[in-house]
This record gives C-alpha cells, sequence and structure tokens, in this order.
C-alpha cells in the first residue's frame, strides 16, 4: 500500500533542480479528498466558490509535498546519493537511485530523514515572516501558540480565497510535518529514531524503533478516531500495524518512502 506505484501515461513527470520527479494521477484525487471537508466548510454552500478552494487546496499540498521530498531528495544528493521523488496516494517518495551502489551511514540516513519535514517548516516560518511584515493576522494551525505569540493579530485578509491560501499552506506546512515526526517507522520520525538508535550503536535500533511505533501509532490512531479524524485515525493504525509485523518479520534493508 505504500509502495512505489506504476508508471502509467496519465502521470505528470518533469525535472526540478536536476531531481526526476514524477506525479501520479491517484496523487490528485488523494488531494482532492484530503481537503474536502475543510473547503466545504469554507465555502458555506457556495459551489463556485468550492471550486476555487479545492483548487487552491491541491496547489498548496502539490507545492508542500515536493517541497518535503526535495528535501529529502536534495539531502541524498548531498551524501552522493542520487535519488528521484514520486508523489502519490500517500503523499511522497524520495528514493535512490541505483539502490545498493552507495549505502549511507546511520547518521547520513538520519539527516535526510530530517530534512524533508524540516524544509517544510522552513517554509512555513517564511510565510508568517511574510504575513507579519505585511501586517496580516497569521492563520496558525495551534491555537495555544498563535495566542502565545499574537500571531492572530493583524488585518484580515481581502478575500476568502486569499485567506483559504494561507490557511491550508500554514496547516500543511506545520501541522503535517508534525504528524510526520511522530515516531512511527516508516514516517521520518520512525526513521530518525532508528537512524538515531543505530547511530549511537544500538544494534536493536530498528525493533526498538518498531515497538516505539506499535504505541505511538496506535495512541494516535485512537486520538484520530475519538476527535472525528477516520482517515488519520486509519493511517495510523495501519502504520502501527505494519509496525508490529515487522517485529516477527525481521529486519529489512533501510529504505526511504516519504
Amino acid at each position: 500500500m505504500f509502495a512505489e506505484p506504476q508508471t502509467t501515461s496519465a502521470d505528470l513527470q518533469f525535472d526540478l533542480l536536476g531531481v526526476r520527479v514524477r506525479v501520479s494521477a491517484w496523487f490528485w484525487l488523494a488531494a482532492v479528498l484530503l481537503g474536502w471537508r475543510a473547503c466545504q466548510g469554507l465555502s458555506s454552500g457556495n459551489q463556485r466558490l468550492m471550486v476555487q478552494l479545492l483548487v487552491i487546496w491541491v496547489g498548496v499540498v502539490f507545492v508542500s509535498i515536493l517541497v518535503h521530498e526535495m528535501g529529502h531528495a536534495l539531502a541524498y544528493r548531498n551524501f552522493g546519493q542520487p535519488a528521484h521523488v514520486v508523489l502519490y496516494h500517500f503523499g511522497g517518495l524520495a528514493i535512490p537511485d541505483a539502490w545498493g551502489r552507495r549505502h549511507l551511514r546511520p547518521a547520513q540516513r538520519l539527516l535526510v530523514s530530517a530534512a524533508g519535514p524540516l524544509a517544510q517548516l522552513f517554509l512555513a516560518a517564511l510565510v508568517i515572516g511574510l504575513l507579519k511584515v505585511t501586517g496580516y493576522a497569521v492563520p496558525f494551525p495551534i491555537p495555544g501558540v498563535s495566542s502565545a505569540l499574537g500571531l492572530y493579530e493583524g488585518r484580515d485578509f481581502p478575500a476568502i480565497p486569499v485567506y483559504a491560501f494561507f490557511d491550508f499552506l500554514l496547516y500543511v506546512n506545520v501541522f503535517w510535518p508534525l504528524l510526520n515526526l511522530i515516531p512511527v517507522p516508516p514516517l521520518d520520525g520512525g526513521q530518525i529514531v532508528r537512524e538515531g538508535l543505530l547511530t549511537v550503536g544500538i544494534s536493536e535500533g530498528p525493533r526498538i524503533a518498531a515497538m516505539i511505533g506499535v504505541l505511538a501509532g496506535g495512541v494516535v490512531a485512537w486520538w484520530g478516531y475519538s476527535r472525528g479524524e477516520p482517515f488519520l485515525g486509519i493511517m495510523f493504525a495501519m502504520l502501527a500495524a505494519s509496525c508490529f509485523q515487522s517485529l516477527s518479520a525481521g529486519d529489512t534493508p533501510w529504505r526511504r518512502w516519504n
């Protein structure tokens, strides 16, 4: 389910900063489904506005996930390992080219894992700085942080689509990378735990990371179901189940998927 999808004639393909990028046709459908409820709430029954908001949402998701995966791919390249990017129904993949020709050390793999979410958080910081400099209120997705930092203070946006653009942009580039840093393999947080343990010489790092993943994934799945977020609950339940299966299947060669 989390593997790279087969190439089809409907895929979008291009190069960015010397990195080959492929966008699966299923990516667009998944993005629409993810943003449907949020766009519906903002549009208040206005169908034309609903379509506008969906287009904005899909564009934001595309750019944000591409930034995330390019962070991984460029980190790979920094360590001498070329990689390509695939955007698909479960987000994105940064996949090393010629797998097995060069093996990175655990500390290098940790930095590769961290590069994706850090790229998104850096983008969010730039957006926040731009809004504050121009005097607009920042639609930060974590209310407690917003109140403490005074991010909600400022001018209102001139139109709903403009507000939606910045609201979506900050939601996807703050909330999603923080979710990705939850220690559940194969999310970035789980990979960071795994490679961090290996870096300090703990050979059982993969099994420990998987055990942490079972617990953390189960907690987030329960939280998602209890808060009316079924997609989040299903996703982390599957990740927790995958971690549990890996405990009995033994270790597998390290590879990126997000």
